[in-house]
């Protein structure tokens, strides 16, 4: 197993600025390198060694080489890789922009380390089930990665939802880019916690 620090400098070594768009981390098998002390908490704060990371920039360029494999996230560069711990999911989404109406109608969010999606068969939006009753919506960002809304967010969403016969159910979701994303059976709409 590689020393933390050893590993994060290799990491950032290996990184460098590129700037060019996203680096084909699909395409990357490197051999695994052990675990690197780094967390993204629920709240989509990244922390190195129990410390919050303040660099903006350091984030991004971090979840530009984030790989999920499984249940498990890992950093990854041509030559190695290490895995972090995810709470949640390792983005949050943090802004939304809605253009139009009903299914015409376009769902765009800004991720926390300003990835722009446009709802639609590459960023799905998904729901699940919370805590105490509570609905969590996610939109895929991008090879199996998503982006938990956050709760202010998630209120300007659902209140977009409506109700729709799904399979002979009626259900309440939100359309978006010509899709209904059927969120949860109409009758469980009582009492929903926006988790």
């Amino acid at each position: 197993m590689t020393a933390p620090g050893n590993a994060m400098e290799r990491l950032m070594a290996a990184l460098g600025d590129k700037g060019r768009g996203l680096p084909p981390v699909e395409r990357w098998n490197p051999p695994f390198c052990g675990d690197l002390d780094m967390r993204i908490a629920a709240d989509g704060t990244w922390f190195y060694l129990g410390t919050p990371i303040g660099r903006s920039a350091l984030v991004k360029l971090f979840s530009s080489v984030l790989k999920r494999e499984g249940d498990e996230h890992f950093l990854v560069t041509p030559v190695e890789k290490v895995r972090i711990q995810v709470e949640d999911a390792p983005f949050q989404a943090v802004e939304m922009q809605i253009d139009g109406e009903d299914d015409g109608r376009t769902i765009a969010f800004r991720t926390q380390v300003d990835d722009l999606l446009c709802v639609g068969p590459e960023h799905a939006l998904r729901f699940e089930r919370a805590a105490k009753d509570g609905l969590k919506p996610y939109v895929h960002v991008r090879r199996g990665l998503w982006a938990r809304l956050t709760r202010a967010v998630t209120y300007d969403l659902l209140a977009l939802g409506e109700v729709r016969e799904v399979e002979g159910e009626a259900m309440f979701g939100i359309a978006a880019a010509g899709q209904f994303y059927p969120a949860l059976p109409a009758r469980e709409i009582e009492g929903l916690d926006i988790s």
